[in-house]
């Protein structure tokens, strides 16, 4: 473990301090929205049978020590990464490509994959996509050099409902308010200026009001009011996170917002079969005589298969979304361009016949060596096929953490003895293609699973048949073809830091560790699609060339603020929702 960013941080407090920071967090957090909807743990359903109860969100006492260098440039390449993403998602080529063999392995992928196809063979009527993104990071310090300097390392990139930017502005506030009001003890650390102004309720709420403005007029028949609509999960327990966003949109910027579960999609909205352009109608059950046209629909559901499993119609539901009019906040594409592969491939430099790809079996400076020859070696990598500009590309790269596929390249095979090696893959985790918490899988778990996932492979080519029963050694390609629907990546190695853990009446005080997200918005426009009929767009996105979107222009790019969620050091899992964490905000240090 690298040593602690502030020595003697938090400061210590008498049991009179700890009851007092307490009671004002509780009532502060309640008259604030600072809320989620208890769990079933915590409140039974049979004493809360109607689902209005709230409690206070799984929040830190204080806000957590963070590098200032870190944290500023974490926030200044965001416009980079949405630049980045947005460009992925037009390239249907490229990104194709990329998943194709997570296609082979992954039903919910494949799925996906054949949505957007459906709807590319109709013509989509929508040249218009939303990104509200969140890139995550940890902070890494190099246990193999002495005072190492602490860098970014990137955890993921999500592209579909990135959560709690409405709590991490109230968190922030939240910070402010104790520290106006002398609740925490002095400490030299704990000053004004150290605690950053978090703007993610205003910057993710004006990314859906450019969106909703850039729609347009309704194309409906007669003309109809327009509106934002959320596609929500069912029961929500963040439903406060995503309130905050919907007022700020009826308050501050006078746009009409609807909540409708994932499962009545097809109930409640439909596209007139006349009409070419496809808009999508939303009627809502309390106004009936008053129905909409959505400009927007926001996803913070369908990103699990679980959902999409959970009602029968669940794909023709995603199906209809997505070939309707409305400006998709995230697209299939942009939905798919958040994949776990994709960013593994982003950080795989492409191997030149002059080169030897980088293995994950050398040490992390003989490696990053390595690394940084290959570069020099190679002309162009998957990277600078979307940013063009070389100081953002190397900017953009530092950022990188050393991730592996799982096949058959050169990386792939060295990963794989790692993964299943008992005594090297304890400085790893696994992930899969899935958003949410819960998923990985770390450390010394990792070989146990992946050989059930390899027994399972073997199961299935057997029950195919090939007239001799098939592989009997369990070591075949096929057997471990299922592997190639995940990454490895190198853990990162936080500094040390302590915080207070409030969950649900429980405090916690322990060595912590924590994961900032930087929040941007990018709305762009495709070009290079062909016509469909009256306002049809053919082709759904632009096919080949070199990522730069065929003449795509972009309407917003910007950073929209910050969430910085802490766990304690003993878990593996980091995310709120998820059970495993808490929202916390940064208090800047150099």
């Amino acid at each position: 473990m690298a040593a602690s960013i502030v020595p003697e941080y938090p400061p210590d407090l008498t049991p009179e301090q700890e009851q007092y920071l307490l009671t004002s967090l509780n009532d502060w957090s309640i008259a604030n929205g600072l809320a989620v909807r208890p769990s079933p743990a915590f409140v039974p359903s049979e004493q809360d049978p109607a689902g209005v109860l709230a409690v206070t969100a799984p929040v830190t006492l204080f806000p957590s020590p963070f590098p200032k260098a870190c944290f500023e440039e974490a926030r200044a390449i965001q416009t980079a990464y949405n630049e980045l993403y947005a460009a992925i998602a037009r390239d249907e080529e490229w990104l194709g490509e990329v998943i194709q063999e997570l296609i082979e392995v992954d039903d919910f992928i494949a799925k996906l994959w054949d949505v957007h196809l459906a709807v590319k063979k109709e013509g989509y009527v929508q040249d218009l996509s939303l990104g509200l993104f969140r890139s995550d990071y940890m902070i890494h310090v190099d246990p193999s050099t002495p005072d190492a300097a602490p860098e970014l390392r990137q955890v993921e990139f999500n592209t579909i409902a990135s959560s709690f930017g409405g709590l991490s502005s109230q968190v922030s506030l939240l910070h402010k308010h104790l520290l106006a009001t002398t609740a925490y003890p002095p400490h030299p650390s704990l000053t004004p200026s150290a605690l950053p102004h978090n703007p993610s309720i205003s910057g993710l709420s004006h990314g859906l009001a450019t969106a909703h403005h850039a729609y347009g007029p309704s194309v409906s028949t007669p003309p109809l009011p327009t509106c934002i609509l959320i596609i929500v999960q069912t029961p929500e327990r963040n439903v406060f996170d995503q309130r905050h966003l919907e007022y700020a949109l009826t308050t501050h910027h006078h746009i009409p917002v609807f909540r409708l579960p994932f499962a009545h999609v097809l109930t409640q909205t439909h596209t007139p079969p006349t009409n070419p352009l496809r808009p999508l109608t939303y009627t809502p059950p309390h106004s009936p005589s008053t129905p909409y046209e959505v400009s927007t629909l926001y996803l913070r559901a369908a990103y699990t298969p679980a959902e999409h499993v959970s009602f029968p119609t669940a794909w023709r539901a995603r199906y209809h979304l997505e070939r309707s009019r409305a400006i998709k906040c995230p697209s299939i594409l942009t939905h798919l361009a958040g994949s776990k592969k994709v960013q593994q491939v982003l950080a795989t430099p492409i191997a030149s016949s002059s080169s030897s790809s980088s293995s994950p079996t050398l040490s992390p400076q003989s490696r990053q060596q390595d690394h940084q020859q290959q570069q020099q070696q190679q002309q162009q990598d998957h990277l600078t096929r979307f940013i063009h500009h070389p100081p953002t590309v190397a900017r953009l790269r530092a950022t990188f953490a050393a991730i592996y596929p799982l096949d058959t390249s050169a990386p792939g095979l060295t990963a794989k003895a790692i993964a299943t090696s008992p005594a090297q893959c304890t400085a790893y985790v696994l992930k899969p293609q899935r958003e949410g918490g819960g998923n990985n899988i770390y450390r010394g778990a990792i070989p146990g699973f992946l050989n059930g996932l390899r027994d399972a492979g073997n199961d299935d080519d057997s029950e195919e048949g090939t007239g001799d029963g098939g592989p009997q050694d369990g070591a075949g390609p096929d057997a471990e073809r299922k592997w190639r629907g995940y990454v490895l990546m190198e853990m990162i190695e936080p500094p040390a830091r302590r915080n207070v853990l409030v969950r649900e009446g429980v405090v916690k005080t322990g060595d912590v560790i924590g994961e900032l997200g930087v929040y941007g918005t990018v709305l762009w426009r495709a070009a290079g699609w062909g016509g469909a009929g009256a306002g049809g767009l053919g082709t759904a996105a632009r096919s080949g060339g070199d990522g730069d979107g065929g003449g795509a222009v972009v309407l917003l790019n910007r950073e929209a603020g910050y969430l910085l969620r802490t766990k304690g050091r003993e878990s593996e899992e980091g995310g709120v929702a998820a059970g495993f964490g808490a929202v916390d905000s940064v208090l800047l240090v150099e």
